[in-house]
């Protein structure tokens, strides 16, 4: 067998970068559940923030940032961030990345909400998110090895607590076991535990609850971003309407025509994501319908072409200049809390990407940082684990998960219909402790044995943990922040949560709540 360094665990933008980073230099092992190509990454539309334009500074990117994320991130770690990311994305510009030009051979930078300068650099007009994909796949090289179809289900550690190694559920229900000297999630966010979400189907937090079984501690779960404008299809979603489209001037009305915005927000349909799924989220509970006026947008066809078939397939038609809309789940703010390079608070284990809490989006993601944090932190945590690789893991111990294995009493559906209604965009104390409620009589134990399950009955059990963790915490956080709602504390408390942050870990198998100001708890590095 072929001795593996790294394990990544996902195939996004972040996973991508980091085995491009690693190949030379380790041996890397990339395992999905699915195909590489199912990723949260391969489907963003939107494209990556960076302050690359002749008038954008570091200074003010790292500005729109901190009031995006309602301050509740540390600048120095935002601005290390952003100044990173400019390096990478000049990097990438004179590497040949496929980034939309002008006809003039500019760089064509949108604009989208929270932004103070057009700075988003985009791939195919709305496919920037496939593009990157292929351009950091086309880098890879024989010495990634690539394990498709197998969907990890637990972190093993040896007898000093040490995380070093994976095991897999194939779809037969075989188990593999990959033994490796790091571990690292890559696995996306959790917005597959709603019902009404723009994620790929495989980003239900599964890297989340891995890794919260086996100790490490997660932040900011409460912080969940809707988007404003899904494809709103007779109460489903078609899929997401990119904030570039009213980035390039397309205006939100209700059926009589009128502009929902106005009087909201000085930036109108480029406020904030929170202010704006709020607003429509409100018109849509009074029995309004909103639409995307895109008639204001010239060429959309060809600006949109991912957008403009997806409503085609749809049968909306764009000829009308409306495509009707409403909010979904988007984007997971907290996750697998980290330090600067991607170290967990357990030795072996790393999180990049959106499954981790890195300190960069606050309360509330500014649009396009995603990729771009990917990016950043699977370069970092690359140079980390070159500089500070080991030897082969030591002792193997068995899984520390014990008792029978969890009867699964209720499918995944009706988990997340219950997330969408209350735990969604607007929360309170009676609805949250309904739902908490509900999954605490669902008996399901957070240390128990997976090993007899099949795929999908783990992936519901995961999502039973992921929504456990995201309903306790906007059940602790008493005020509205951000992407975190509340009708019945409807205000920013900043004398008591300013800057303060609930830290969820399992201990002696139980949920451990920390108040942590600042990431001050101790990460493992």
């Amino acid at each position: 067998m072929i001795k593996t360094d790294v394990i990544i665990v996902g195939s996004g933008i972040a996973a991508l970068q980091l085995a491009r980073q690693l190949q030379e230099h380790l041996n890397v092992m990339i395992i999905t559940k699915k195909k590489l190509r199912d990723s949260n990454s391969y489907l963003a539309q939107g494209g990556i923030a960076a302050p690359v334009g002749k008038w954008d500074k570091v200074e003010l990117h790292t500005k729109d940032t901190l009031k995006a994320g309602c301050h509740h991130q540390p600048e120095h770690i935002v601005k290390n961030v952003i100044s990173d990311g400019k390096r990478i994305v000049d990097y990438m510009i004179g590497d040949g990345a496929p980034f939309d030009r002008k006809s003039d051979g500019e760089l064509a930078l949108g604009m989208e909400g929270a932004h103070s300068i057009a700075r988003i650099l985009h791939s195919g007009g709305d496919q920037t998110g496939r593009f990157m994909v292929e351009y950091l796949l086309n880098a890879l090289d024989e010495k990634t090895r690539i394990v498709e179809g197998e969907m990890v289900f637990e972190l093993v550690k040896n007898i000093r607590g040490k995380c070093c190694g994976v095991k897999t559920k194939l779809v037969d229900g075989s188990i593999n076991y990959y033994p490796a000297s790091h571990v690292v999630l890559a696995t996306g966010g959790a917005g597959a535990v709603y019902s009404v979400n723009s994620n790929a189907p495989t980003a239900a937090g599964d890297g989340m609850a891995l890794a919260f079984r086996t100790g490490a501690a997660l932040s900011d779960m409460e912080f969940i971003q809707f988007h404003p404008t899904l494809l709103s299809l007779r109460g489903e979603s078609g899929g997401l309407i990119s904030e570039a489209v009213r980035g390039a001037g397309a205006l939100l009305i209700n059926e009589r025509g009128e502009r929902i915005m106005e009087g909201v927000h000085p930036q109108l349909e480029l406020a904030p994501r929170h202010i704006v799924a709020e607003r429509i989220n409100g018109e849509r509970l009074s029995g309004k319908t909103i639409y995307l006026d895109i008639s204001p947008v010239k060429d959309f066809e060809a600006k949109f072409p991912s957008i403009t078939k997806m409503c085609k397939i749809h049968q909306i038609p764009l000829d009308e200049g409306k495509i009707p809309v409403s909010p979904g789940c988007h984007f997971t703010m907290g996750g697998i809390l980290t330090d600067e390079v991607g170290n967990s608070t357990i030795e072996g284990l790393y999180a990049i990407g959106e499954v981790a809490c890195t300190g960069l989006h606050g309360a509330n993601r500014l649009a396009s940082n995603s990729l771009l944090e990917g990016l950043v932190f699977g370069e970092r945590l690359a140079k980390h684990l070159i500089t500070s690789n080991k030897n082969a893991p030591p002792e193997i111990m068995e899984s520390e998960q014990c008792g029978n294995p969890p009867e699964i009493n209720f499918n995944g559906a009706e988990l997340k219909e219950r997330m969408m209604r209350d735990v969604g965009i607007i929360r309170n104390e009676k609805n949250l402790t309904r739902h908490l409620n509900w999954l605490n009589a669902r008996s399901l134990s957070f240390n128990t044995d997976l090993d007899p399950l099949s795929q999908s009955e783990i992936q519901t059990y995961l999502m039973w943990v992921v929504s456990t963790l995201i309903t306790q915490s906007a059940l602790i956080r008493t005020e509205s922040r951000g992407g975190h709602i509340r009708s019945d504390y409807p205000l920013e408390n900043d004398e008591e949560w300013f800057k303060r942050s609930i830290l969820l870990m399992k201990e002696n198998h139980q949920l451990k709540v920390v108040y942590d100001e600042q990431h001050q708890i101790e990460i493992y590095a």
